[in-house]
């Protein structure tokens, strides 16, 4: 097969391919001489020049490549000089009866015939000499009238301002001849009908080369022979057109047009290049068209793709593409998403890299006031424009491929396994939005490296358009800074802000964290801060938290709590009533979500019990019912809850024996309603002294300093007592500074104080450490006088006996508020109630319970059924009431 025309009398032809580039072998024409072809000066030799092309050269050239190129010859070998030249006839077809290609050119006038050393016997020689005859007389070619028209071409070699030139041409299709194919993808093409000379690197693609070693050998890369070969087979010599595309650092890059396709594609298809995407960007075909070809070939495992492993080849259909339900977006490029299997993934976006600050990353992990989201220019709009969009809405993912885990390097932090994916809603690419933006930059990798996003030519079209319109990151402007004040934990700052909060009624925020079911971290957009905050009305179960004592364990559905608040409200617009403030800085109130009140959703789902600071509420009412279904349905946190209605009791009690499991207490107060409160010998008097000897040699150091508490409901405090010691207490009531009322938790005393004789308890006493010890009980099988006098009498005749003294107690039976008890005096062993019933102070309450009556009878009954239950009749009289 006829592959290349020198000149009008040397051509070079190869053999049938056989499972690779076959042989080829230069031939020239005998006894025939056309003009010489143009040459160019070689290089690094000075003296040496240009040489034009001779008179009538280019048209045999032209005559030869236009019969011969792609057609099949057969040929025969006369002479094979000493140097190896060989010199022979050249027929057009598979034998020798075709078209004498020597005799055609004779014939044209475009050769002359050699006549010196004319052998008699030569018959083809002889026939060449009447054929130049014939073309002398009939004035053909070089023989026309002086000399005829011939094309003598101006090679342009060079070209002053190559991208002048590629823009001139404004990307119409320009025709040329391919001269030369140095690899698959690098051709030199004389373009018409200039004469200019390029070299032409095809747009988009490359192909294996030859490499050149420094002892000027050249070292083919796997397929670069079978590559060039595939180009040359179909376009050295041919008439093509060109678009010439871009011209970068001088390399003008082109697509070569030809009737049967277009060759960049082809070489991709059949595995002999690779895309590049530096000069992707220029292809005016379309680069999903070569992308496409590309993937093709892989997916075939052809040829530079033999060893091809697809990035997410280990992956299952579902695990590469799959609807999710974004909960949460991490910085600007990554977010956690929810499958519909109720597991949580997070997901990186392919192939971009979220706004950042060049070179001073580890500056910043020393700096702990710096916070990525509010202090890297754009992260925080990067961050938003992801919320707005995609918080809590379906998307379509499409994993592109698995970043590999990376330890940490020089100045390089290490990584975790990363799921890098497309992500895409309504059909719109996430991540495509985010670099047009100027909010994301596109990752530039190695060639080879194939891990990248399946849409990476739109990413960096986008990226472009950016750059180009000045976008986000890309902007000659200010950079947006954002002056976000801190305000959790800090609690002067929270003091001086409660009040704008209170007055607001409701105002706007963003979740942007959940420490656990009732605690969340919120960002405030008009007044730009952050606060902690508490959720009111409820007490939900707590997480584990490392603790000064070692690790509080997670109370049950803590997690369950922590998520339903997660996925209601994680990264939402919500509104916030805020009502107060504790004592470390946290903010206290209700959140609303379109018109959910969360304490309210986390009662109804049994994940939180209604706390007693709600009555004051406009809530307290729902939630109470809310938390009245969850327990009859005994569900989660109601799960174990034991409601005993009477009658049930009847039922179940019918064998059951009264338990009498005496232990000893230390009782430290009674209170006017006949109720005592009592410290429990064995668990915790020791420790309670050892609690307070601590916190009174701590305040003994740091004296708090007097005024600076701020006095709230509910809150635990220390309160300085009569005796002039500190003791823990809760606030119950705060009528002003100088009148709080305060309940000492160890010993169950309440008393009015001034606020200047309170100070904040610090955690390493608080009822973590050690829970109150004053237990609230009340009298068994005892009727408490309605009579103000009657009562008084009973409460100072137990106050004598028993206050301060250490007795022994036995739980009978609970009630609405605490455990009803019997109670023997320390030493003598004695029935402390039975004693205040035969003093005739207190009248005996008859239970229903079997097993509690026979007790009264037994133990109490000799006062009550002497005389006959004479309550019925005139028992308001004497102050009593059933």
């Amino acid at each position: 097969i006829d592959m290349q025309v020198l000149s009008g009398c040397a051509i070079i032809v190869r053999g049938q391919p056989r499972g690779g580039p076959p042989p080829e072998r230069q031939i020239n024409l005998s006894n025939i001489r056309t003009g010489a072809m143009a040459r160019r000066a070689a290089q690094g030799q000075p003296d040496t020049k240009d040489t034009p092309d001779e008179p009538w050269a280019f048209q045999a050239r032209e005559f030869l490549r236009k019969k011969l190129i792609g057609k099949e010859v057969c040929f025969t070998v006369e002479i094979k000089t000493s140097l190896g030249r060989e010199y022979g006839m050249v027929y057009l077809g598979k034998d020798t009866s075709g078209e004498n290609i020597a005799e055609s050119l004779v014939n044209e006038g475009l050769a002359t015939v050699r006549r010196e050393g004319i052998r008699g016997n030569n018959p083809e020689q002889a026939r060449l000499c009447e054929l130049e005859d014939q073309s002398k007389a009939s004035k053909k070619g070089m023989w026309s009238e002086g000399g005829g028209t011939h094309t003598i071409r101006d090679i342009k070699y060079t070209i002053e301002n190559p991208r002048n030139f590629v823009d001139s041409l404004h990307q119409k299709p320009i025709n040329a001849i391919i001269e030369h194919v140095r690899d698959g993808s690098v051709v030199r093409a004389l373009l018409l009908p200039d004469y200019y000379l390029v070299t032409v690197m095809l747009s988009g693609i490359k192909c294996p080369t030859f490499k050149r070693e420094a002892d000027g050998t050249e070292t083919p890369e796997p397929f670069a022979a079978e590559a060039k070969f595939f180009t040359e087979s179909r376009l050295l010599q041919r008439d093509v057109q060109i678009i010439l595309e871009s011209c970068p650092n001088q390399v003008i890059l082109g697509t070569i047009l030809h009737p049967n396709g277009n060759i960049t594609e082809l070489l991709l298809k059949e595995g002999f290049a690779r895309c590049v995407d530096w000069s992707m960007a220029v292809y005016t075909q379309g680069a999903e068209k070569l992308r496409a070809a590309e993937r093709s070939a892989k997916e075939r495992k052809v040829r530079i793709w033999k060893d091809y492993v697809a990035p997410t080849a280990n992956l299952d259909q579902k695990d590469r593409q799959f609807v999710a339900k974004v909960m949460q977006v991490i910085n600007a490029d990554a977010m956690v998403v929810k499958l519909n299997s109720g597991e949580y993934k997070t997901i990186h976006l392919s192939s971009i890299r979220p706004p950042r600050i060049e070179g001073e990353v580890n500056q910043f992990d020393k700096d702990k006031r710096f916070r990525p989201l509010y202090d890297i220019p754009y992260m925080f709009e990067a961050r938003e424009f992801l919320r707005k969009k995609l918080i809590g809405k379906k998307v379509n993912v499409t994993v592109d491929y698995i970043r590999a885990a990376t330890g940490p390097g020089e100045g390089t932090p290490a990584f975790a396994e990363r799921t890098c994916a497309t992500v895409t809603i309504g059909g719109i690419n996430i991540a495509e939005a985010l670099v047009s933006k100027g909010l994301a930059t596109v990752i530039r990798y190695r060639q080879d490296d194939d891990q990248r996003s399946s849409h990476y030519d739109e990413l960096l079209a986008a990226e472009a358009r950016a750059i180009k319109n000045g976008k986000g990151l890309h902007s000659k402007k200010e950079v947006p800074i954002h002056r976000v004040a801190d305000i959790s934990g800090e609690t002067q700052k929270a003091k001086q802000f409660l009040p704008f909060l209170q007055r607001a009624g409701r105002s706007e925020a963003v979740v942007e964290y959940v420490f656990s079911g009732s605690r969340l971290k919120l960002y405030m957009p008009k007044e730009t801060c952050l606060i902690t905050f508490l959720l009111a009305g409820i007490e939900c179960p707590r997480s584990s938290r490392n603790l000064p004592g070692g690790i509080q364990v997670a109370e049950p559905f803590s997690d369950e709590a922590m998520l339903f608040t997660k996925e209601l409200v994680l990264q939402r617009e919500v509104e916030v009533e805020v009502e107060s403030m504790d004592k470390a800085g946290n903010f206290i109130g209700w959140l609303h979500i379109e018109g959910v009140n969360l304490s309210v959703a986390l009662v109804e789902n049994a994940l939180s019990k209604v706390h007693f600071t709600a009555e004051r509420s406009a809530y307290y009412k729902t939630l109470v019912t809310a938390e009245e279904a969850c327990r009859q349905r005994k569900e989660k946190i109601w799960a174990n809850y034991e409601e005993k209605p009477v009658e049930e009791v009847v039922h179940l009690s019918e064998e059951k024996e009264r338990v009498a499991n005496y232990r000893p207490v230390y009782v430290t107060e009674i209170a006017d309603t006949l109720h005592f409160y009592a410290q429990d010998v064995e668990t915790g008097t020791c420790q309670l002294e050892s609690l307070m000897e601590t916190m009174r040699a701590e305040i003994a150091a740091h004296p708090p300093v007097e005024g600076s508490y701020s006095a709230r409901r509910g809150d635990y405090c220390l309160a300085k007592f009569a005796d002039g010691e500190w003791y823990r207490a809760r606030v119950e009531k705060v009528e002003s500074p100088a009148k709080v009322h305060v309940f000492y938790i160890d010993y169950g005393n309440r008393e009015v104080v001034s606020s200047t004789r309170l100070a904040a308890m610090p955690p390493a006493f608080s009822t973590r450490t050690l829970p109150a010890q004053a237990t609230e009980y009340t009298f068994a099988f005892i009727q408490v006088p309605q009579d103000e006098d009657a009562r008084a009498d009973v409460v100072d005749c137990v106050v004598r006996d028993i206050q301060n003294s250490q007795c022994m107690l036995n739980v009978e039976y609970s009630g609405a508020t605490c455990p009803h008890v019997t109670l023997l005096f320390g030493d003598t062993k004695e029935d402390v109630g039975l004693g205040l019933v035969k003093e005739g102070l207190v009248m005996v309450d008859v239970r229903k319970e079997k097993h509690l009556q026979k007790m009264v009878r037994d133990k109490y009954g000799l006062n009550i059924w002497r005389y006959g239950d004479f309550r019925a009749d005139d028992a308001d009289e004497f102050g009593y009431s059933r």
